[in-house]
Protein backbone atom coordinates (compact mmCIF):
# COMPACT_ATOMS: atom_id res chain seq x y z
CA UNK A 1 0.00 0.00 0.00
CA UNK A 2 1.97 2.49 -1.90
CA UNK A 3 2.51 5.39 -4.34
CA UNK A 4 0.14 7.71 -5.16
CA UNK A 5 -0.60 8.00 -9.35
CA UNK A 6 2.50 10.61 -9.91
CA UNK A 7 4.42 8.40 -8.11
CA UNK A 8 3.93 5.13 -9.30
CA UNK A 9 3.69 6.11 -12.91
CA UNK A 10 7.36 8.11 -12.27
CA UNK A 11 8.72 4.83 -11.18
CA UNK A 12 7.33 2.54 -13.96
CA UNK A 13 8.79 5.06 -16.21
CA UNK A 14 11.97 5.28 -14.45
CA UNK A 15 11.73 1.46 -14.85
CA UNK A 16 11.09 1.88 -18.98
CA UNK A 17 13.88 4.00 -19.57
CA UNK A 18 16.93 1.39 -17.91
CA UNK A 19 14.40 -1.52 -20.00
CA UNK A 20 15.08 0.38 -23.21
CA UNK A 21 17.42 -1.53 -25.82
CA UNK A 22 18.21 -4.29 -22.96
CA UNK A 23 17.91 -7.98 -23.48
CA UNK A 24 16.16 -8.77 -20.62
CA UNK A 25 16.42 -12.63 -19.71
CA UNK A 26 14.40 -12.74 -16.84
CA UNK A 27 10.55 -11.98 -16.57
CA UNK A 28 9.71 -9.11 -14.60
CA UNK A 29 6.72 -7.64 -13.40
CA UNK A 30 5.36 -5.38 -11.52
CA UNK A 31 2.65 -5.20 -8.60
CA UNK A 32 1.16 -1.79 -7.85
CA UNK A 33 -2.05 -0.71 -6.04
CA UNK A 34 -5.30 -1.59 -7.84
CA UNK A 35 -5.45 2.61 -8.22
CA UNK A 36 -3.15 2.92 -10.36
CA UNK A 37 -3.12 -0.50 -12.45
CA UNK A 38 -4.05 1.45 -15.54
CA UNK A 39 -1.97 4.50 -15.30
CA UNK A 40 1.05 2.15 -15.13
CA UNK A 41 -0.75 -0.54 -17.71
CA UNK A 42 -0.11 2.87 -19.98
CA UNK A 43 3.62 3.10 -19.42
CA UNK A 44 4.14 -0.23 -19.36
CA UNK A 45 2.86 -0.87 -22.63
CA UNK A 46 4.98 -2.55 -25.23
CA UNK A 47 8.07 -2.37 -22.90
CA UNK A 48 7.98 -6.02 -22.08
CA UNK A 49 8.00 -5.42 -18.12
CA UNK A 50 4.67 -7.27 -17.19
CA UNK A 51 1.59 -5.41 -14.59
CA UNK A 52 0.24 -7.62 -12.01
CA UNK A 53 -2.39 -7.21 -9.28
CA UNK A 54 -1.71 -7.62 -5.40
CA UNK A 55 -4.68 -9.61 -4.67
CA UNK A 56 -8.25 -11.12 -6.31
CA UNK A 57 -11.53 -12.01 -5.13
CA UNK A 58 -12.25 -15.41 -5.48
CA UNK A 59 -15.62 -14.91 -7.63
CA UNK A 60 -16.40 -13.30 -11.18
CA UNK A 61 -18.88 -10.43 -10.05
CA UNK A 62 -21.08 -10.02 -7.27
CA UNK A 63 -22.28 -8.17 -3.87
CA UNK A 64 -18.34 -8.02 -2.66
CA UNK A 65 -17.97 -4.26 -2.35
CA UNK A 66 -14.25 -3.02 -2.21
CA UNK A 67 -12.76 -6.22 -3.79
CA UNK A 68 -11.56 -6.64 -7.02
CA UNK A 69 -12.17 -9.77 -9.62
CA UNK A 70 -9.58 -11.34 -11.76
CA UNK A 71 -11.60 -10.60 -14.59
CA UNK A 72 -11.33 -6.85 -13.76
CA UNK A 73 -7.41 -7.30 -13.17
CA UNK A 74 -7.14 -9.13 -16.62
CA UNK A 75 -9.34 -6.44 -18.46
CA UNK A 76 -7.09 -3.33 -16.85
CA UNK A 77 -3.96 -4.74 -18.73
CA UNK A 78 -2.54 -7.71 -15.97
CA UNK A 79 -1.36 -11.10 -16.70
CA UNK A 80 -0.16 -11.80 -13.42
CA UNK A 81 -1.76 -12.11 -9.39
CA UNK A 82 -0.56 -12.67 -6.04
CA UNK A 83 -2.63 -14.74 -3.91
CA UNK A 84 -1.68 -16.13 -0.39
CA UNK A 85 0.67 -12.68 0.20
CA UNK A 86 1.98 -13.59 4.26
CA UNK A 87 0.60 -9.81 4.57
CA UNK A 88 -3.33 -11.10 3.45
CA UNK A 89 -2.91 -14.48 5.08
CA UNK A 90 -1.53 -13.85 8.51
CA UNK A 91 -3.01 -10.36 8.73
CA UNK A 92 -6.55 -10.74 7.32
CA UNK A 93 -6.95 -14.12 7.93
CA UNK A 94 -7.20 -15.52 4.74
CA UNK A 95 -7.40 -19.22 4.93
CA UNK A 96 -5.81 -21.86 2.28
CA UNK A 97 -9.01 -22.95 0.96
CA UNK A 98 -9.67 -18.96 -0.09
CA UNK A 99 -6.36 -18.73 -1.23
CA UNK A 100 -6.88 -21.93 -3.24
CA UNK A 101 -10.38 -20.45 -4.49
CA UNK A 102 -8.66 -16.73 -5.67
CA UNK A 103 -5.75 -19.42 -7.45
CA UNK A 104 -8.08 -21.01 -9.12
CA UNK A 105 -10.18 -17.88 -10.17
CA UNK A 106 -6.84 -16.56 -11.55
CA UNK A 107 -6.12 -19.13 -13.97
CA UNK A 108 -9.50 -19.14 -15.26
CA UNK A 109 -8.87 -15.38 -16.06
CA UNK A 110 -6.28 -16.13 -17.78
CA UNK A 111 -3.74 -14.82 -15.10
CA UNK A 112 -0.57 -16.20 -13.97
CA UNK A 113 -1.13 -16.44 -9.90
CA UNK A 114 1.98 -16.32 -8.05
CA UNK A 115 0.63 -18.39 -4.45
CA UNK A 116 2.66 -17.39 -1.64
CA UNK A 117 3.42 -19.68 1.43
CA UNK A 118 5.50 -19.49 4.38
CA UNK A 119 5.75 -19.75 7.95
CA UNK A 120 5.49 -17.71 11.12
CA UNK A 121 8.78 -17.03 13.34
CA UNK A 122 6.71 -19.21 15.95
CA UNK A 123 6.21 -22.09 13.57
CA UNK A 124 9.98 -21.85 12.32
CA UNK A 125 11.21 -22.45 16.48
CA UNK A 126 8.71 -24.98 16.70
CA UNK A 127 10.32 -26.84 14.39
CA UNK A 128 6.97 -26.68 12.63
CA UNK A 129 8.00 -24.57 9.40
CA UNK A 130 8.24 -27.66 6.57
CA UNK A 131 4.84 -29.39 8.10
CA UNK A 132 3.26 -25.72 7.87
CA UNK A 133 4.56 -25.07 4.18
CA UNK A 134 3.45 -28.32 3.38
CA UNK A 135 0.30 -27.77 4.10
CA UNK A 136 0.03 -25.01 2.66
CA UNK A 137 0.86 -25.52 -0.33
CA UNK A 138 -1.45 -28.56 -0.74
CA UNK A 139 -4.30 -26.76 0.09
CA UNK A 140 -3.50 -23.63 -1.73
CA UNK A 141 -2.81 -25.30 -5.12
CA UNK A 142 -4.93 -26.33 -7.47
CA UNK A 143 -3.26 -30.40 -8.27
CA UNK A 144 -4.42 -29.87 -11.88
CA UNK A 145 -1.51 -28.20 -14.52
CA UNK A 146 -1.04 -24.74 -15.33
CA UNK A 147 1.10 -21.84 -15.50
CA UNK A 148 2.08 -20.42 -12.07
CA UNK A 149 4.29 -19.61 -9.73
CA UNK A 150 4.80 -20.44 -6.11
CA UNK A 151 6.98 -18.09 -3.77
CA UNK A 152 8.29 -18.62 -0.87
CA UNK A 153 8.21 -15.86 1.60
CA UNK A 154 8.92 -16.45 5.74
CA UNK A 155 6.60 -14.42 7.40
CA UNK A 156 9.49 -13.21 9.81
CA UNK A 157 11.53 -11.71 7.22
CA UNK A 158 9.06 -9.65 5.63
CA UNK A 159 9.78 -6.15 5.77
CA UNK A 160 12.04 -6.76 9.11
CA UNK A 161 15.49 -6.57 7.39
CA UNK A 162 16.04 -10.18 8.05
CA UNK A 163 16.77 -12.69 5.67
CA UNK A 164 16.28 -16.75 6.17
CA UNK A 165 20.16 -18.18 5.87
CA UNK A 166 21.05 -19.55 2.11
CA UNK A 167 20.55 -23.15 4.30
CA UNK A 168 17.19 -22.58 5.23
CA UNK A 169 16.26 -21.21 1.80
CA UNK A 170 17.68 -24.62 0.05
CA UNK A 171 15.57 -26.71 2.48
CA UNK A 172 12.50 -24.85 2.39
CA UNK A 173 12.62 -24.47 -1.45
CA UNK A 174 13.45 -28.39 -1.59
CA UNK A 175 10.49 -29.09 0.65
CA UNK A 176 8.21 -26.95 -1.61
CA UNK A 177 9.81 -28.57 -4.31
CA UNK A 178 8.88 -32.49 -3.67
CA UNK A 179 5.27 -31.16 -2.48
CA UNK A 180 4.45 -29.95 -5.74
CA UNK A 181 6.34 -32.97 -7.44
CA UNK A 182 3.77 -34.70 -5.67
CA UNK A 183 0.67 -32.74 -6.49
CA UNK A 184 0.73 -31.83 -9.88
CA UNK A 185 2.00 -33.45 -13.63
CA UNK A 186 4.21 -29.65 -13.86
CA UNK A 187 5.13 -29.57 -10.14
CA UNK A 188 8.96 -29.59 -11.35
CA UNK A 189 8.73 -27.11 -13.78
CA UNK A 190 6.79 -24.53 -11.69
CA UNK A 191 8.70 -21.55 -10.93
CA UNK A 192 9.66 -21.11 -7.26
CA UNK A 193 10.50 -17.60 -6.15
CA UNK A 194 11.83 -16.46 -2.41
CA UNK A 195 10.42 -13.43 -1.14
CA UNK A 196 11.99 -11.69 2.08
CA UNK A 197 13.77 -8.51 2.24
CA UNK A 198 15.22 -9.45 -1.19
CA UNK A 199 17.80 -6.52 -2.32
CA UNK A 200 20.64 -5.62 -4.24
CA UNK A 201 23.43 -6.96 -1.46
CA UNK A 202 21.86 -11.11 -1.01
CA UNK A 203 20.46 -11.45 -4.55
CA UNK A 204 22.73 -13.05 -6.42
CA UNK A 205 23.46 -15.42 -3.32
CA UNK A 206 19.84 -16.22 -2.85
CA UNK A 207 19.45 -17.08 -6.48
CA UNK A 208 22.60 -19.04 -6.53
CA UNK A 209 20.54 -21.40 -3.98
CA UNK A 210 19.01 -24.44 -6.09
CA UNK A 211 15.33 -24.66 -6.71
CA UNK A 212 15.07 -20.85 -6.39
CA UNK A 213 13.58 -19.85 -9.89
CA UNK A 214 13.17 -15.75 -8.75
CA UNK A 215 12.41 -13.21 -6.19
CA UNK A 216 9.76 -11.89 -5.11
CA UNK A 217 10.56 -7.96 -4.57
CA UNK A 218 9.36 -6.06 -1.90
CA UNK A 219 10.35 -2.68 -0.41
CA UNK A 220 13.35 -3.03 -2.57
CA UNK A 221 10.68 -2.39 -5.51
CA UNK A 222 9.79 0.69 -4.12
CA UNK A 223 13.59 2.15 -5.11
CA UNK A 224 13.77 2.01 -9.09
CA UNK A 225 17.46 1.83 -9.33
CA UNK A 226 17.50 -1.04 -6.35
CA UNK A 227 15.06 -3.32 -7.87
CA UNK A 228 16.42 -2.60 -11.47
CA UNK A 229 19.84 -3.83 -9.76
CA UNK A 230 18.27 -6.96 -8.80
CA UNK A 231 16.51 -7.29 -12.55
CA UNK A 232 19.93 -6.74 -13.59
CA UNK A 233 21.66 -9.46 -10.86
CA UNK A 234 18.74 -11.98 -11.94
CA UNK A 235 19.01 -11.64 -15.74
Amino acid sequence: MNGLRLAAVSLAQDLVQRSAGKDLRCDVVICPPFTVLQAVAAVLDGSGIGLGGQDCHETKSGAFTGSISAGMLKDVGCQHVIVGHSERRHGLGETDAMVLAKTSAALAAGLVPVVCVGETLEEREAGAASAVVGRQIAASVPSVAGSMIVAYEPVWAIGTGKTASTDDIAAMHATIRSCLADLRPDGETIPIQYGGSAKPDNAAEILGVENVGGLLVGGASLDAEAFWEIVRISG
